[in-house]
């Protein structure tokens, strides 16, 4: 078990119901950008440690025996929060990853680039650096002057305020801001998903793990 003990556990509201081998399916899911990071099982004395530490502990099915995930990869869990579905099968477990949370040193355990609609608007931008700015309208925001990518911003922005308040008109421009802004972050060789780790700051949370190299 961890040398360091939070002040307070963590509480499960409902009765979990294990299956007849004790355990109980956990998803364990990134607080910050809403990615599944990995899916493993808990018994009574994992999920125990899990709200007591708020770090992740599992029970190995294959090796039979408790496991604190990171205890030696250093890739731990931070636990923010722990819920059951509606059935009190399974358990879904918010976190915040200190590494790669599979044990192939991928981010999640279904590959890098599993993620959420905003991780994948953000990974798509990216992907478009140093293409055909003929024929790549992505990488011409990127690889023009900065004017190029600001001004669509800020013409994306005054149609949204022009656009009738409540109507599908005003979401699309909206969302026209949105993509906008993320190429321009990309441009100036920010990453855009760092707006998710200031909100989840603002919120109490750590920001997300990034790689060295990211």
């Amino acid at each position: 078990m961890s040398e360091t003990q939070p002040t307070d556990a963590l509480t499960l509201s409902g009765t979990p119901r294990f299956d007849d081998d004790g355990l109980i399916p956990a998803i364990c899911q990134d607080t910050v950008d809403g990615s599944v990071l990995m899916l493993a099982w808990m018994n009574v004395d994992a999920l125990e440690r899990t709200l007591t530490t708020r770090r992740a502990w599992f029970w190995s099915r294959s090796r039979a025996e408790l496991w604190e995930k990171g205890a030696t990869s250093g890739n731990a869990l931070a636990v923010h929060d722990v819920r059951l579905d509606c059935d009190q099968d399974a358990l879904l477990v918010m976190v915040s990853p200190a590494g790669p949370s599979c044990h192939t040193g991928a981010r999640t355990c279904w590959g890098d680039d599993a993620g959420p609609l905003l991780t994948r608007l953000a990974g798509t931008i990216e992907s478009r650096r140093g293409a055909d700015p003929e024929t790549s309208y992505v990488a011409r925001l990127l690889g023009a002057d900065r004017s190029l990518a600001a001004s669509k911003v800020a013409e994306e922005s005054a149609e949204v305020l022009d656009a009738v308040p409540g109507s599908d008109h005003q979401v699309e421009e909206a969302a026209d801001v949105l993509f906008h802004l993320f190429a321009l972050l990309a441009r100036d060789g920010v990453d855009p998903l760092r707006v998710l780790d200031v909100l989840a700051q603002r919120e109490g949370l750590p920001p997300r793990w990034l790689r060295d190299d990211a």
